[in-house]
């Protein structure tokens, strides 16, 4: 019996704010976003009854953002925090809405302005934090903050499957080329093997090319149904499949939360829903604040046996020409970071078979989202039909 969800939504309306070193607040960048995918679906502002609101890690959008908006009647409002995972939750919580009568046009957006001028884009997510002892553990032994710990799940892997600082750097070249077919990615420039060993080590083995980039900016997107959304002016992307899953590392010796996401468990149960096979997902657009998440993130979808990432991508599987096409507009690492807005802008361009000369094969998009130290996981499954 195929699943009460599957093809019931879709994604009519996608708002893409000017990204990077864009200094508003947050509410007029995230107010922009919206008003943009309302013009994208042509849609009067009227309609739109739903609103679900991350605001990344500043916080600095409020939850009256619906008094920017001139929104005087809505049926569904509330923030979002999933971190990294927040695009993928938002969808499916507006999906849910949407089927069951709660709201008919939901718009889900993500707005952050943590570039601040005359400072470097790497100061810009530092701030202070209260600590207890056992967090405090982790600054005592010289760990601040998500790179310290993602290169730490990154060596583990070099050191448990002998993966390369050369396969990583394929993701970054990969995700480079793709980002000069996109005229709203931040680096275009070509990158060579050499250009990334060659840059700055953040913390090893991270480059700061393994890194993602920092940007302000906002993303919008509307979701509605099925039905309504083939009577608009965009292409529908619809929604065949999604799922949640979330993790924490307890500390435990027996859960090695480094080398092993949630991934595996969202991405089964977004496959059920959609009455897929892993092997119909026709490309990926992958979360990827490190280059070493997207590795780890296709082993536990099960694209390759776990340790194996490494050799699977480093042949241009994932570029340009390569299999299995992944982060088409260049991802977090070269066109923009707006947390799991990211892959999911990029997934309905492509669904929506807007992609120009980075155009891929679109049966079944695969979008993923992760936070935390990958313990935060959502998997969207979009196609330009409803099968």
């Amino acid at each position: 019996m195929s699943h009460p969800m599957k093809n019931k939504t879709a994604i009519c309306g996608l708002g893409i704010t000017e990204m990077g070193r864009v200094y508003r607040s947050a509410t007029d960048l995230a107010t922009e976003a919206v008003f943009l995918a309302l013009k994208d679906a042509g849609l009067p502002k009227s309609e739109l009854d739903g609103l679900l609101i991350n605001a990344g890690l500043t916080n600095s959008v409020g939850l009256n953002l619906h008094t920017s908006l001139g929104l005087q009647e809505l049926n569904l409002l509330t923030f979002i925090q999933g971190y990294g995972s927040s695009a993928g939750q938002m969808i499916q919580y507006a999906s849910m809405a949407i089927a069951n009568g709660m709201a008919d046009y939901v718009a889900c957006v993500f707005a952050d302005n943590p570039l601040k001028e005359g400072k470097s884009a790497g100061a810009s997510y530092a701030r202070a934090r209260q600590q207890d002892a056992l967090t405090s553990l982790y600054s005592m032994y010289g760990i601040a903050g998500a790179n310290g710990m993602y290169a730490l799940a990154a060596q583990r892997h070099m050191d448990t499957y002998g993966t390369t600082q050369e396969q990583l750097g394929s993701v970054a070249i990969s995700q480079r080329q793709w980002a000069g077919f996109n005229e709203r990615a931040t680096k275009r420039e070509p990158l060579s093997m050499e250009d990334y060993l060659s840059s700055p080590w953040v913390v090893e083995p991270f480059h700061v090319l393994d890194c993602c980039l920092v940007s302000n900016g906002a993303v919008a997107v509307i979701v509605t149904s099925a039905e309504r959304a083939k009577d608009l002016d965009q292409p529908p992307a619809y929604i065949r499949g999604f799922a949640q899953a979330h993790s924490h590392d307890t500390g435990r010796t027996d859960r090695d939360s480094a080398l092993k996401s949630p991934a595996s468990r969202s991405g089964n149960r977004a496959l059920s829903m959609a009455d897929a096979k892993l092997s119909d997902i026709t490309q990926c657009q992958l979360y990827d604040c490190y280059t070493y998440t997207v590795l780890v993130t296709l082993e536990d979808y099960g694209f390759c046996e776990k340790g194996e990432g490494g050799p699977y991508i480093e042949d241009g599987r994932l570029a340009p020409g390569g299999a299995l096409p992944t982060n088409t507009g260049g991802g977090e690492l070269s066109s923009f970071y707006m947390w799991g807005m990211t892959p999911l802008t990029e997934g309905v361009i492509q669904a929506r078979g807007q992609g120009g000369e980075r155009q891929a094969s679109n049966d079944l998009i695969l979008v993923t989202g992760n936070g935390g130290i990958l313990n935060y996981h959502s998997t969207l499954l979009l196609s330009p039909e409803a099968a």
